[in-house]
């Protein structure tokens, strides 16, 4: 990957989102499970947010939920609860160990540098959280998917390009600068919901993502939002963009409708029971 999506996308992403956490938390369904979870990965300590909804239904559809730069936090832990409010099991993944969310931007960018200087903790960190998931007993361990926002949906893309069998990725304004597909992915469909205003990312990583789509004859829809900049499903973005100076904001519209697109994708290609 080039080296402007570690150091540009990862400082204008959620910058906000660790202060404000815990304002995710909400009243849940009572049908909706959840539990927290600890793996390994190596000699490291892992977290997992794992939910589900409990309708009798087994053999779901999973789906690996990637956080943003700022870690393994409530907001994504709000999506995985989301998603299982679908039909799915859903995991949140941590990627950078022991659950760490970042209060600093510069312990952020330095976690986020670290995994995308070594891409092979990418697939390292994500076939694990893959093993994981399909290990629960109500998921369909050949039906699993990955979503992600920002450096999650940058990290869930290139894990299909190297190789876990997703059945679809969904990447909501992540990063594809310099992104490279593979013949490994050619079974996974991929859903890119990108700002139409996001200045991160260029018209050049969309041709060229196109181009990697097309090569390899992956299905795709590529989604591009009215208006829309970076960070354009999270409601702080719009204060970090002020605080911080950053052409980073919330869109309500894009929001819903990123949404709305993703169930129409997934009912297509990867229908929950």
């Amino acid at each position: 990957m080039k080296k402007n999506l570690m150091t540009i996308l990862l400082t204008g992403a959620f910058l906000m989102s660790g202060m404000f956490a815990n304002q995710y938390a909400a009243a849940k369904d009572q049908a909706l499970k959840s539990k927290e979870i600890t793996y390994t990965v190596g000699t490291q300590n892992f977290k997992g947010y794992i939910a589900w909804k409990d309708d009798g239904i087994a053999n779901k559809p999973g789906i690996l939920v990637v956080h943003e730069w700022w870690g393994f936090n409530d907001y994504i832990r709000m999506r995985t609860d989301m998603l299982a409010d679908l039909g799915y099991v859903a995991m949140a993944v941590d990627m950078y160990g022991d659950g760490k969310v970042y209060e600093d931007a510069a312990g952020a960018q330095q976690a986020s540098g670290q995994i995308f200087a070594n891409p092979n903790l990418i697939k390292e960190r994500m076939t694990k959280a893959y093993q994981v998931l399909t290990s629960e007993p109500t998921a369909d361990k050949n039906h699993i998917g990955a979503l992600g926002y920002c450096f999650g949906g940058t990290v869930a893309l290139n894990a299909a390009a190297m190789g876990i069998p997703l059945v679809v990725v969904a990447s909501f304004h992540g990063g594809l600068a310099g992104f490279k597909a593979s013949e490994q992915m050619k079974n996974t469909k991929v859903l890119i919901g990108n700002g139409a205003a996001d200045s991160f990312v260029t018209q050049a990583d969309i041709a060229n993502f196109k181009s990697e789509m097309e090569k390899y004859g992956i299905t795709y829809e590529f989604k591009n939002y009215e208006g829309a900049t970076h960070a354009f499903t999270n409601k702080y973005s719009t204060e970090a963009g002020k605080k911080f100076n950053m052409p980073i904001a919330y869109n309500e519209n894009a929001d819903k409708a990123s949404w709305k697109d993703m169930i129409s994708f997934f009912n297509q290609y990867f229908p929950a029971k």
